[in-house]
């Protein structure tokens, strides 16, 4: 009997599983097939699972646009140099919290999470960004976001699980604490700090709303800005002159398969990267939330 339940607990979880699966990619492959589908049978709703009249003209369309690939380009500087900076600066915090030595770090932590809570708002943080002289600039984009709170202390936990074993070992053979971070702590925390640039990608890789009120230059906006453009504010003017251009060259394509080639062709690269990263992400969180 308890065996059945238990066969049929299993079921359950699988369709469950199953069917929250197909909710999340269904969508994704609903925009691919309409990227690449004919423009008239896409307007005579004839594509539900399948694609009608292969098409690949409309991602032609937009590798063909100057600001789109000047945005993609953005997108992918921001992304990696944000990364790199958030990554660095969350482990060069987290690490000396985590040190039961380190003076005052019940304090700072104290106040490091408060910030977590309460926060001064979209327009103190503008005036200390235009104090800084950072608007408009590469560097409106990396600062501010390059310590997320929750991240360092997920981090933070993870440095607290490694035996402090190691540490004295170390001393023992003469390292001071900087060599111990690099070749000991470092080498041991490969989980949590994929984890770590695995969250950082993806906030920069999505994020809009900095780039919004911080930059003034078209020139330097991330594809986020002009998907949005596009796709939330109704600026159809770009995408139907290009399907326009592209149906006078024998291509039958329309804007609403421009702006879902467009919306495909900006989460691709997050959804390339996540399986290789995905083995890490597991470990990394479960060893960094075991305890606070």
């Amino acid at each position: 009997m308890r065996k059945e339940g238990s066969r049929l607990f299993d079921v359950l979880n699988y369709a469950i599983l199953i069917a929250l699966c197909l909710s999340i990619l269904y969508p994704l492959y609903y925009m691919l097939i309409i990227s690449i589908s004919d423009g008239q049978a896409v307007g005579r709703g004839e594509v539900s699972f399948f694609p009608q009249g292969i098409t690949f003209a409309t991602y032609k369309v937009i590798l063909d646009n100057p600001d789109f690939l000047m945005s993609y380009k953005n997108t992918f500087i921001y992304t990696i140099a944000g990364t790199l900076i958030a990554v660095c600066m969350t482990t060069l915090c987290a690490y000396p919290l985590s040190r039961s030595k380190f003076f005052g770090r019940t304090a700072l932590t104290a106040i490091i999470i408060f910030t977590m809570f309460f926060e001064g708002g979209i327009i103190p943080s503008y005036m200390i960004v235009n104090g800084l002289g950072m608007v408009n600039t590469v560097w409106a984009i990396l600062i501010p976001p390059a310590i997320s709170v929750w991240y360092m202390i997920i981090m933070r936990t993870f440095f607290q699980q490694l035996p402090n074993e190691l540490h004295e070992s170390g001393y023992v053979d003469g390292a001071n604490d900087l060599q111990i971070f690099l070749r000991i702590i470092l080498p041991l925390s490969v989980p949590v700090l994929a984890t770590m640039v695995l969250f950082y990608a993806v906030w920069h890789w999505n994020s809009f709303f900095p780039a919004m009120i911080y930059l003034n230059e078209k020139i330097k906006y991330p594809v986020q800005i002009i998907m949005r453009n596009m796709v939330i504010q109704g600026e159809l003017s770009s995408t139907q002159s290009a399907a326009a251009e592209a149906n006078a060259l024998g291509a039958n394509i329309t804007g609403l398969n421009i702006k879902y080639a467009i919306i495909f062709a900006t989460i691709l690269p997050i959804l390339v990267v996540y399986p290789f990263i995905q083995k890490y992400f597991v470990k990394g969180m479960m060893i960094g939330s075991l305890k606070g």
